[in-house]
């Protein structure tokens, strides 16, 4: 293959074949990770996947809006709406007005969430690590190098963004 040929776009193939079907492929192989994942913070710590990843952008992050949520997750408003209310209600999350903008709240982990938090990331971080484990360091690195491509594509051609505006509860 010349690097004529690897610039060049792929073609659409004749045939459909849906298991081939890259964003078929991706959303069964996401929701196969997280069913894998979520056994650890669900059993445990009686956490949904909207809620973890809800806790896990917290506290990567610091404190945030519910839009900033959303736009970091790609969930929606309702499944994040749905999330922050169980939170809440467990006392892993606080909503405060943002003094900048008092019609704006800010979601924080609390002293409880980010204990959670930092209890789930190395039982995630374990089961990423042996999915990984039948790929060579070459193979991860190309994986990584694919996905960031990818993630490119979509942040140049807008799909990154959520264009809906969203108004915070």
């Amino acid at each position: 293959m010349t690097t004529r040929d690897a610039a060049m776009p792929a073609r659409p193939r004749r045939n459909f074949e849906l298991g081939t079907y890259l964003p078929f492929r991706l959303t069964v192989l996401s929701n196969r990770l997280t069913r894998r994942v979520s056994r650890f913070y669900s059993e445990r710590f009686r956490l949904s996947a909207p809620e973890w990843r809800t806790m896990a952008v917290l506290g990567q992050n610091g404190p945030m809006t519910a839009n900033l949520v959303i736009q970091q997750t790609t969930m929606d408003k309702v499944r994040v709406s749905r999330a922050v209310a169980r939170l809440l209600k467990a006392g892993y999350i606080t909503r405060d007005s943002d003094p900048a903008d008092r019609r704006r709240a800010v979601l924080a982990l609390t002293p409880a969430g980010l204990d959670i938090y930092r209890q789930i990331v190395p039982l995630v971080q374990e089961v990423e690590a042996e999915v990984m484990s039948d790929l060579t360091r070459e193979e991860r690195a190309h994986l990584e190098a694919a996905l960031g491509k990818l993630e490119a594509f979509l942040e140049r051609s807008g799909e990154a963004v959520i264009e809906e505006e969203i108004i915070e509860e």
